[in-house]
């Protein structure tokens, strides 16, 4: 008797739960503190850790709970930017492992491999490799997309906050100031945007620590036949530049990636900002971050592409045995030899691919981060 009184009073945990809803789901929110309640927040799909289902089959019992349940996830992530670091990785993979095809077929064309058209290029991959080519170099991708995805999300989230509460602390104290002689000029900060910073931060931090793991992805989808294996890529790449050759193209990447990642961000934010503003809501639900993160996508795929291009150029160039030597060379080859057209070839296999990357992965971001600062009892 006294053990079933303890149990009655312990602390309940919350607990998260899984996704896709089917049928007549009723979605409800159970806070150890706070009285269940029908109301829907923001969690995966709304703030769920119950998912309840009415079945209506039973004749004396019409209704009853079907509940589907997951234990606490471990506390083992003690800081909000631990938490979104968390939340960046899984999202990444869980995307990357649906895109994985489109990434092939987009890299292919970039760089100038098999056939110009996106149904050309399935058919010859699956025509020379068989299915399991199209996620040719889908490991070392995946071992790439978690790092790269979880160091880009937490670098935007926290450069973001901090610019933020650096401007607002100095719209309060006074405005830094340079003095020339006996003349003082004031320096506002204001006119510059916390996101774009934070994006081209995100982009920067990203590309440096995760460049080399690019460079494989690239060796390991382009020319499989010399590089069959991880193990043979890395061996053959050290064997012929040494460490340097892990970081083949970094210069081009880095001019490639920054009005990217800058524009990526303060689209997404922009746009998400207009749009709350315009239906008078404080968060966007999760077709609506998918809508806005493919637009957001297109729109920094679509501005920054031929910079892409040379990119790519330069970094299989020395396949090929023919690698232009900056990335203007690179940009005026393909002029010369395609046109201007030339430097948007692959951007319909780039945008097919960007377009569903961008707004799953934001979808998933906020659903982990959900799930995640929730648990911690920090939503966000």
């Amino acid at each position: 008797m006294s053990s079933s009184n303890t149990n009655s009073h312990s602390k309940p945990q919350p607990q998260a739960c899984l996704f896709p809803l089917e049928g007549n789901m009723a979605l409800k929110t159970h806070s150890p503190s706070q009285p269940h309640s029908n109301k829907h927040g923001h969690g995966v799909f709304g703030d769920v850790y119950t998912i309840t289902k009415d079945m209506h089959t039973d004749h004396h019992n019409p209704s009853f709970d079907f509940q589907i349940r997951l234990p606490p996830l471990p506390n083992f992530l003690g800081s909000r930017e631990a938490r979104e670091f968390f939340s960046g990785a899984l999202a990444g993979a869980m995307t990357k492992a649906i895109l994985a095809p489109l990434e092939t077929i987009r890299t292919r064309m970039v760089v100038g491999v098999g056939s110009k058209n996106i149904a050309g290029s399935f058919v010859e991959v699956i025509q020379q490799q068989g299915w399991q080519g199209l996620w040719a170099g889908n490991m070392i991708n995946m071992l790439r997309i978690v790092p790269t995805q979880a160091i880009e999300l937490a670098t935007f989230e926290c450069v973001k906050r901090a610019m933020t509460s650096l401007q607002n602390k100095w719209e309060e104290d006074g405005h830094p100031k340079l003095q020339i002689g006996f003349i003082d000029f004031n320096l506002p900060l204001s006119w510059i945007s916390p996101v774009a910073v934070a994006g081209a931060a995100a982009g920067i931090a990203s590309t440096l620590v995760c460049h080399p793991l690019e460079v494989l992805k690239d060796r390991l989808t382009v020319s499989p036949e010399i590089y069959p294996t991880l193990g043979i890529a890395i061996r053959n790449i050290y064997k012929d530049g040494g460490v340097g050759a892990f970081y083949a193209g970094i210069s081009p990447t880095l001019v490639g990636m920054l009005p990217y990642s800058t524009c990526y961000y303060f689209l997404y934010d922009t746009m998400k900002d207009s749009y709350c503003q315009t239906k008078n809501k404080k968060t966007l639900n999760r077709p609506e971050m998918l809508v806005i993160g493919a637009l957001a996508g297109f729109t920094a795929s679509t501005i920054s592409f031929p910079l892409e291009v040379a990119r790519k150029r330069l970094m299989v160039g020395a396949l090929q045995g023919k690698c232009p030597p900056n990335m203007a060379a690179a940009l005026s080859e393909v002029i010369r030899e395609e046109g201007l057209k030339g430097l948007y070839r692959g951007w319909g296999a780039s945008c097919l691919k960007v377009m569903p990357s961008s707004g799953i992965t934001w979808m998933f971001y906020e659903a982990w981060k959900d799930i995640l600062l929730v648990q911690n009892g920090n939503p966000f």
